[in-house]
């Protein structure tokens, strides 16, 4: 009995032993991918970055030039600028910017890119860099028939397909009226001239362009603002190095007044880098409060 209840205990040492084993190489294989990623970027003193080059201010071509800028862009160019690295940007639409992060086509991603719990299960996120709230451009002389949310219902929103905002139109009942990569001038046009209703966007942006065609029939709709929102640097979930050097560098930035500095020279003076004063509603706060009202 004895030697049964020996064997029987080494046995369960020896599966012990194995799970802690089998626990410790995968931490030692996920650091060993973490490390990866951050050994690659300064074996070869580069960093690449996923963005669109058509969402003004966030990142675009300033007219007649060929140098890519804007205030995510100023802000990761001033990430490697202090990593002593190179910065390299590759630029496509939303949904393949995400991919090129997946699959390591490109370090990291920053484009206006909002913090969300959804996106939080497959990228890693660096601390905000900017925060806003949610805003919806409709024409100028009637909104666009919308008095209410209710009144999205068969309305025609234009955005990228797999974007918050458009994930915000459908569930409005409004009809996505899906681009690629195209710059703000495109989508403006089209609620002027009627063939869009409107477009759900980020207030600070949906601002700026209002200022840079100002001979179109279009205005932010006074009553809707919601979704306080910010803004980060997105990567790979194995990027944990990564993620920590820009983390480290991005508090430094913000100490030293440098965000606030950019902020100011991208958002006409405003200061992105800090979090809005006012209680900005939820989506859903919002909803609940018309439903309240209709009853």
């Amino acid at each position: 009995m004895k030697k049964r209840v020996f064997i029987l205990c080494s046995l369960l040492f020896v599966l012990v032993l194995s799970a802690c084993g089998a626990s410790d190489d995968k931490e030692s294989d996920q650091q060993a991918a973490d490390d990866k990623v951050w050994e690659n970027i300064k074996e070869t003193g580069k960093i690449t970055v996923g963005t669109s080059g058509t969402l003004y201010p966030a990142s675009y071509y300033p007219e007649g030039s060929d140098e890519i800028s804007g205030y995510d862009v100023e802000v990761v160019k001033e990430i490697a600028k202090r990593l002593d690295l190179e910065v390299e940007f590759k630029t496509s639409d939303f949904n393949n910017m995400l991919a090129s992060v997946q699959n390591g086509r490109v370090d990291m991603a920053a484009n206006d890119i909002g913090i969300t719990d959804e996106r939080k299960e497959k990228f890693a996120y660096s601390e905000p860099y900017k925060y806003s709230y949610t805003t919806m451009i409709v024409r100028k002389d009637d909104l666009s028939g919308i008095e209410s949310l209710s009144d999205l219902k068969g309305k025609k929103a234009g955005g990228e397909a797999t974007t918050g905002y458009s994930k915000i139109a459908e569930r409005l009942g409004a009809e996505v009226v899906a681009y690629g990569n195209t710059t703000n001038d495109v989508y403006l046009r089209d609620v002027d001239n009627g063939r869009t209703d409107l477009i759900i966007n980020d207030y600070y942006l949906q601002s700026l362009a209002l200022q840079a065609f100002p001979d179109f029939n279009i205005t932010i709709h006074p009553d809707f603002k919601f979704d306080g929102s910010a803004n980060a640097v997105i990567m790979s979930n194995d990027a944990a190095e990564l993620k920590a050097q820009v983390d480290k560098v991005l508090g430094e930035m913000k100490e030293d007044g440098t965000l606030t500095e950019l902020s100011k020279k991208f958002f006409d003076g405003a200061d992105v880098s800090k979090e809005p004063e006012e209680d900005i509603p939820s989506i859903d706060e919002l909803v609940k409060q018309q439903e309240d009202e209709a009853k």
